[in-house]
């Protein structure tokens, strides 16, 4: 499997997968599925959108369903910028950024597990 198919970037043809494999896809058309349809929400893309909210770059209510790549990719560049003024890392977030991470992620992270989501790296994340 391609990085890029494996992070919903790019588009599997439909000859390479099953029905039901593809349906797991962040990406449909070229378009992102949206975080509320996501496979699980832990996607690399999925996780762009968690930042997207935290950051208030989109409301809440704003799942990224039907975004066009060029779209996701204009977020994932805010994102990054701003997560590089933190270090990456959550601890130097300010305090009150730092607790709507946790929210945002434990939310999202019960989720998944729900969805089958299982934290532990394999080699397809």
């Amino acid at each position: 499997m391609l990085a890029l198919e494996r992070a919903g970037m790019a588009r599997v043809q439909p000859d390479r997968r099953t029905l039901d494999q593809t349906q797991d896809n962040a990406m449909s058309d070229d378009v992102y599925v949206g975080f509320n349809h996501d496979k699980h929400g832990m996607t690399q893309l999925g996780r762009i959108v968690l930042d997207g909210w935290l950051f208030a770059f989109i409301p809440e209510s704003e799942d990224c369903a039907g975004w066009e790549m060029g779209r996701m990719q204009m977020l994932m560049d805010r994102v990054q910028d701003e997560w590089d003024k933190y270090g990456n890392l959550p601890s130097r977030l300010p305090s009150e950024l730092r607790q709507r991470h946790a929210e945002l992620y434990t939310r999202a992270m019960e989720l998944a597990r729900r969805k089958g989501w299982n934290p532990e790296l394999d080699e397809d994340d």
